[in-house]
């Protein structure tokens, strides 16, 4: 089990954007490599409504199961990895930090459920002042572009990812988080299948 502090910034871009920053980066396909999210709440969506996030992350065939909550600056990541995955539909949660820290959140985890998942391609870049990250990423009927700068210090991160931005030309757009975008074009799916 591990906590971390996740400070970043993102900004959604455009195709056209996303390959002008992959080229100025010298960021080859080669780079890009596969991750997949895999989502849980209780049907009430009360994770959501603590402005938290149940995910299982799997890559290079590890998987993790990570929670995020709210923090100060940022979000507090706890994460745990799975040995046990079994099918995603059946998994429950297993003992330790995270499903404590359900608890803590009040969250009867016997209610938690898989909702679904987002397949990302993502690459990053280590530069001096943090971490750029290009993902596109495909779930339900969507497919998006997005630039993540992971920081250390929150004040400096955020100067230098608005001079990224400025750069590059490319306009600062509200981004929801990877959940949240999930969530929304899952919900706008069933209810065009309801009419």
């Amino acid at each position: 089990m591990m906590q971390e502090l996740e400070i970043e910034f993102k900004n959604m871009l455009t195709r056209d954007e996303f390959l002008r920053v992959q080229s100025a980066f010298a960021i080859s396909d080669k780079a890009f490599f596969t991750q997949e999210n895999h989502y849980f709440d209780t049907p009430d969506f009360r994770l959501k409504q603590a402005k938290s996030a149940l995910r299982i992350r799997t890559k290079n065939g590890q998987a993790v199961l990570t929670l995020k909550e709210p923090a100060e600056v940022g979000l507090m990541e706890t994460h745990q990895e799975i040995i046990d995955l079994k099918q995603l539909k059946e998994f429950s949660i297993p003992e330790g930090q995270v499903k404590k820290q359900l608890e803590n959140l009040g969250v009867d985890i016997m209610r938690i459920e898989y909702f679904g998942t987002l397949t990302t391609s993502r690459a990053e870049k280590k530069l001096e002042s943090g971490v750029i990250v290009l993902d596109k990423s495909r779930y339900i009927n969507k497919e998006d572009y997005e630039l993540e700068f992971e920081v250390s210090d929150y004040e400096k991160g955020k100067r230098d990812f608005k001079d990224l931005l400025s750069e590059f030309q490319i306009p600062v757009r509200k981004t929801k988080n990877k959940i949240v975008r999930f969530y929304e074009a899952k919900m706008n799916k069933q209810q065009g299948e309801e009419k």
